[in-house]
């Protein structure tokens, strides 16, 4: 965490000492069903929008988070925060304490006391139990998502709970069966809980009451007040036409609130910072003490611990989690044929948790013990080798051994002859994107090798019929071979206005926000976001929910930013009146 873990580690064995007196405090789930309800939502938001691979990212935003519920006086439920893969600047919560942050949020260079001021407000939402007083109010998916929704999250009868309970992540690119099977009731809960939180807005009481409480918690945690405000300005100058972007097109009355927050951070004065370790260990043994209780669906369990982990990083439970997750990839890793090991994802993940445990707690006892699981793991596949070069000068096999040749032995001197491998497997079966991935990687091999050469006529080969923009960005920046690079740039200047896979176009601008053919790409994109748009009207007007709803979730996923996505919420607020 940005706050240093020494003091933390220090008094860890204090703070366990004083459980036993503190138990009458402890955090609890009060309402088992509607928290089970919650989590399912939150594993929803995830599967749908992806969770942002930033450690440090999280750390921020859970060290606020927390410094901010420890001063909320609420032990109905633990908070637990998260920030998922969304570009449009959003922040939503779920009534059992869950608490979202998106990457486009964090993008604006927020200060603290700006982030304190929106997980503030998303807290007190939570405190205030608006998600469960929300009138049941018609909107842009009608009443029939709207009743799969309040099944989902507010009902409290267990048999309707379990006809809505969701059989699978939901995925907007798999098409379902007729509306009458169970699969598609699944379906549309599964995205309903996000798209919901996201398109709809609250009412301006509770606006009002969560901007005021969230302020106040800011202030009691040590932060200034006045961040609320100050974000809705910084929002404002940064993103003029604001009404396209997703926070503040599902929290109207902008003006107002900047006022109001003005009003209310000169009133108010940051307190001292006080300590709250104490406070994250109590809500990791909620969370712990809650999946105890009750059977979960692995996916769901695994979120818990997750969370487990993000509330109280250190000490024995943390480590516990940990080295039990280590140690199930290693089962099932073992359960396999030598040369169907992947060595090099368990060395992968047995390094990143040394790292973590390194910057969390230096002297942690279980480093000792990781370093030596590594080393044998190491030692395993370093014995493997001589076998898995005799397979590759058979020339016998199949593609996904040269795969895990490549993951077990990336610094082998047969690298070159691997990737050229890959390259050429993937080229036969027509994964061009592949293909030219592992080409570009033999390309890097000594400049007189058969590899690079071979590599690179089939860059040449397959560069003029190529489709993903990223790779044609890539091929076309490189110096090495200035007629590759024509032939990529005439490609992509084709390409890049004209491709038809909405997440080609997202995955160019997240990789090259600045590239050559940036503004096409996004041209193209928001082209691409009206046609789903005009799908989700036809088929809204003729009933098709899962398939408008579908298409609801691609514009939101892929295009948050498009004018498509702004009109989904201008009907939404419509519809809200």
């Amino acid at each position: 965490m940005r706050r240093s873990h020494a003091s933390a580690t220090v008094h860890c064995a204090v703070i366990l000492l004083l459980l036993a007196p503190l138990a009458a405090q402890a955090q609890r789930v009060s309402n088992a069903d509607l928290f089970s309800k919650s989590l399912q939502g939150a594993q929803q938001a995830l599967d749908l929008y992806g969770s942002y691979d930033n450690p440090a990212a999280i750390e921020r935003v859970s060290e606020i988070g927390y410094r901010l519920a420890s001063k909320a006086h609420f032990d109905d439920f633990p908070f637990t925060f998260h920030i998922v893969e969304m570009a449009a600047p959003n922040a939503f919560a779920l009534p059992g304490g869950h608490i979202f942050v998106t990457r486009g949020m964090l993008e604006l260079d927020l200060t603290d006391d700006m982030l304190a001021g929106i997980v503030g407000h998303e807290i007190s939402h939570v405190i205030h139990r608006h998600g469960t007083r929300m009138k049941r109010r018609a909107t842009l998916l009608n009443a029939l998502s709207q009743a799969v929704l309040v099944g989902l999250i507010m009902s409290t009868d267990s048999g309707r709970n379990q006809a809505n309970t969701t059989r699978a992540p939901y995925d907007p690119r798999v098409r379902y069966p007729s509306q009458g099977s169970q699969e598609i009731v699944g379906a549309m809960a599964t995205g309903m809980v996000v798209s919901e939180l996201l398109l709809r807005s609250y009412s301006r009481d509770f606006e009002r009451e969560a901007d005021d409480e969230g302020q106040r918690l800011a202030a009691a945690a040590g932060f200034d007040p006045t961040g609320l405000g100050d974000l809705m300005a910084l929002m404002s100058e940064r993103l003029p036409q604001s009404k396209q972007y997703g926070y503040w097109q599902t929290h109207p009355y902008f003006d107002e609130r900047i006022r109001g927050a003005a009003a209310r951070g000169a009133q108010l004065k940051a307190q001292p910072p006080s300590e709250f370790d104490n406070f994250r260990l109590r809500t990791q043994a909620a969370l712990l003490t809650y999946l105890a209780k009750a059977k979960h669906k692995p996916e769901l369990a695994e979120l818990v611990k997750s969370e487990a982990l993000t509330a109280w990083p250190i000490g024995p439970k943390a480590e516990e989690i940990r080295l039990q997750r280590l140690h199930d990839l290693r089962d099932e890793q073992t359960k396999l044929l030598p040369l169907s090991r992947d060595y090099g994802v368990l060395i992968s993940a047995y390094g990143e948790v040394v790292d973590l445990i390194e910057r969390l707690d230096a002297k942690s006892p279980l480093l000792a013990r990781l370093r030596d699981e590594r080393g044998e793991i190491q030692q395993q596949a370093k014995a493997l080798y001589p076998q898995a070069i005799k397979v590759l000068e058979s020339g016998i096999y199949e593609t996904s051994f040269l795969e895990r040749f490549q993951s077990n032995f990336p610094d082998s001197s047969q690298a070159a002859k691997v990737a050229l491998a890959l390259g050429n497997a993937h080229s036969r079966l027509g994964k061009v994107a592949e293909a030219v991935e592992q080409y570009l990687i033999a390309w890097d091999a000594d400049p007189e090798s058969t590899e690079r050469q071979q590599a690179q006529r089939g860059l040449h080969i397959l560069a003029p019929e190529l489709d993903n923009l990223a790779a044609l960005e890539q091929m076309a920046r490189q110096e090495r071979d200035l007629a590759l690079a024509d032939i990529a740039r005439t490609r992509l200047a084709r390409v890049a206005s004209s491709y038809d896979d909405l997440v080609n176009g997202a995955t160019y601008l997240a990789r090259f926000p600045d590239g050559s053919r940036a503004t096409e790409v996004t041209d193209r994109l928001n082209s691409l976001a009206d046609d789903l748009y005009a799908a989700v009207i036809l088929y809204q007007g003729v009933g098709e929910n899962v398939k408008a709803l579908d298409r609801i979730n691609q514009i939101l996923t892929h295009a948050p930013t498009s004018p498509a996505a702004a009109q989904l919420r201008d009907r939404a607020t419509i519809a809200e009146g």
